[in-house]
């Protein structure tokens, strides 16, 4: 039986994070850990954390709700949920459940949840309106929603981008949806979300070019992805002319990585009976 495009791709990304047996770097701690300042959260609070992988939120949310709380973590890589389990166990906390499910498949009740989190990896869905709109049903009312996105212009897509278009291939950034602060803002009201704030932060840094040049041919995409039956005799093509295009943006410094994080919150409305 064939599989179809979006089996392909969550299997691709499945198992890419399950190759990443070195997750947990002072980057990605740093860059996931403000989004939990966005979100009041109080001892005894029940919370999500979509895409939880090694728990670097859950773990921080579990101290904030205390013993009494519970945080959930929901991701659909087995390496990074044993990663998150074995420093849960370390930790002896009883607080967190960690539930190995697509984050897009997933059910919980509603009005569950004091607060969902998501860091980084909304864009990795496929249908981010309806997502949002789960979410928004889990909520209790009152509770509170966030999200970490990069923007359009982060990271190496839009080089790749720009280096396939040359040969007609056309290629859509994975970022887009999220890809900057009116963007968030729209996909959250129109999720029927309030009281929105964001939070703008700069993480990018200079890199050396050989580091910079390291792009393999993979795409990342939840609905389209040229690139996947491209024969690999283009694809190296495409790969020595990306190197080339980084090699001509290296200054004394290196080649800078742009990195915009945009830190979302929003509320749902406190309807109260």
């Amino acid at each position: 039986m064939m599989t179809s495009y979006s089996q392909r791709y969550k299997a691709k990304v499945v198992e890419f994070f399950n190759n990443r047996t070195q997750y947990d770097k002072e980057t990605t701690i740093q860059r996931a850990l403000p989004l939990i300042d966005l979100v009041p959260l109080s001892p005894g609070d029940k919370v999500l954390d979509v895409a939880t992988g090694t728990g670097i939120i859950a773990l921080a949310l579990a101290q904030k709700v205390g013993p009494e709380g519970r945080v959930v973590g929901v991701d659909f890589s087995s390496g990074l949920l044993a990663q998150a389990q074995q420093k849960i166990d370390e930790l002896e906390l009883g607080n967190i459940e960690l539930v190995e499910a697509d984050a897009e498949q997933v059910a919980f009740e509603d009005n569950s949840f004091d607060a969902v989190l998501c860091s980084s990896a909304l864009v990795y869905l496929k249908d981010i309106p309806n997502v949002l709109k789960q979410w928004h049903s889990w909520l209790k009312p009152g509770g509170t929603v966030a999200f970490s996105a990069w923007s359009e212009q982060s990271y190496a897509t839009p080089l790749i981008i720009e280096v396939c278009a040359k040969h007609s291939i056309e290629l859509f950034n994975i970022n887009e949806p999220t890809g900057n602060t009116k963007k968030c803002c729209s996909l959250l009201e129109n999720a029927g979300f309030e009281n929105i704030q964001i939070t703008q932060q700069q993480q990018g840094h200079y890199e050396s070019v050989d580091q910079a040049q390291r792009w393999d041919g993979s795409w990342f995409h939840p609905t389209h992805n040229p690139l996947e039956n491209l024969p690999e005799e283009r694809i190296k093509i495409l790969i020595a002319e990306y190197a080339a295009a980084i090699a001509k943006k290296a200054n004394e410094q290196g080649v800078w990585v742009e990195k915009e994080a945009f830190y979302i919150c929003g509320q749902k409305p406190n309807v109260r009976v």
